[in-house]
């Protein structure tokens, strides 16, 4: 099996290479269609700002390649950016997103009580059972960090929920695509499971 980690200045590489490192998985990071084009598993992460990340991938190719991936049925991996990079619209400066899964991003309120962005541990509420969760007691905390969120009255391939000032989509999966809002590779244990899943669920 082998995994490719797409390298688009807007990814949180380190954490996640240690991560993959920490579960003895081999791995290559770039940022070339090339030597992504063959993986088994494609692995998109991501901290930053929707449009100048879109901008990056279509730059490089990198949103032809991530779609003929998607459409491949080969399993596709987004965190946190990567989740909203893989559905149709971010209102983060009006950006037209991959379009791989239903869905629109939106921005979390202002308020006094919750601060923006959302970081910190924070409970995920799953929707029913699901092999992704596999090995995890229910309503366990993983680390956000964000200040947009994925509507789910707009994604109905949410699968698991958490809530800050509203209720958003934390965990998103359809067939061969499966992303989270949080950082599993920063979540400790049960976040390298979830992680350990997501991969290992595409070549069982």
């Amino acid at each position: 099996m082998t995994i490719g980690v797409v390298d688009y200045d807007s990814g949180n590489l380190k954490s996640v290479e240690t991560a993959l490192d920490h579960l003895e998985l081999e791995y290559v990071t770039s940022g070339d269609s090339a030597q992504l084009r063959d993986a088994d598993v494609l692995i998109v992460p991501g901290v930053g700002e929707a449009a100048s990340a879109m901008d990056s991938l279509r730059r490089r190719g990198l949103d032809t390649l991530i779609r003929s991936h998607a459409h491949s049925g080969r399993r596709l991996v987004g965190i946190c950016l990567g989740l909203q990079l893989f559905v149709e619209y971010s209102e983060e400066r009006d950006t037209t997103c991959l379009s791989l899964l239903p869905g629109r991003v939106v921005r979390f309120p202002k308020s006094d009580a919750r601060k923006v962005p959302h970081m910190g541990w924070n409970q995920v509420i799953r929707s029913g059972a699901h092999p992704i969760f596999d090995g995890i007691p229910d309503n366990r905390s993983f680390y956000f960090v964000h200040s947009y969120y994925l509507d789910p009255k707009t994604a109905p391939d949410t699968i698991a929920t958490t809530e800050y000032s509203s209720k958003f989509s934390s965990v998103i999966e359809r067939e061969n695509i499966v992303a989270f809002q949080f950082h599993p590779e920063k979540s400790g244990p049960y976040g390298l499971r979830l992680l350990q899943n997501a991969i290992g669920s595409a070549i069982c």
